[in-house]
């Protein structure tokens, strides 16, 4: 078992593994934002990291295979992939040979999955407190690209 950082009460079971596109300027203050709230987290490479199928369908249970794309990859900008196109094994497949396709982060703590930064859920799954949350500024867009606003 793990303690939040200052918060010797709250344990916590389960690291909170964040996997981002190194460099990205969201993912940066994602980790701050949630580190803010005392969450300690484990940082990979979306890029490099080693995924199957079945390991990377799990962040995306429940939403529409056109949302489990990063609409600012460049095979999704030139449209050489069309995300509203594509089942869920072609969506799988491209992203295993692509990574940069993959929506981002890729968070998991435990048996808990999810794709992108939805504040709201991340507050409620994680338990961070209204006091916690209070503490830090999370700016509009945060889920986009800083880039490109996607």
């Amino acid at each position: 078992m793990k303690f939040r950082p200052g918060k010797q009460d709250q344990v916590m079971t389960d690291v909170l593994h964040f996997y981002e596109k190194p460099g990205c300027i969201n993912n940066t203050k994602q980790k701050k934002i949630l580190r803010q709230c005392g969450i300690g987290l484990e940082e990979h490479s979306l890029l490099t990291t080693r995924w199957d199928k079945e390991e990377l369908r799990r962040f995306f249970a429940g939403r529409p295979v056109a949302e489990w794309f990063n609409p600012s990859a460049p095979a999704v900008k030139e449209k050489k992939i069309r995300p509203a196109e594509c089942s869920a094994d072609e969506a799988l497949d491209a992203m295993l040979k692509d990574p940069l396709l993959i929506r981002r982060p890729l968070i998991r703590q435990g048996d808990w999955y999810c794709a992108g930064f939805d504040w709201d859920q991340l507050k409620q799954a994680l338990n961070i407190t209204a006091d916690d949350a209070d503490t830090v500024s999370v700016p509009a867009g945060i889920e986009a690209c800083a880039r490109t606003g996607h």
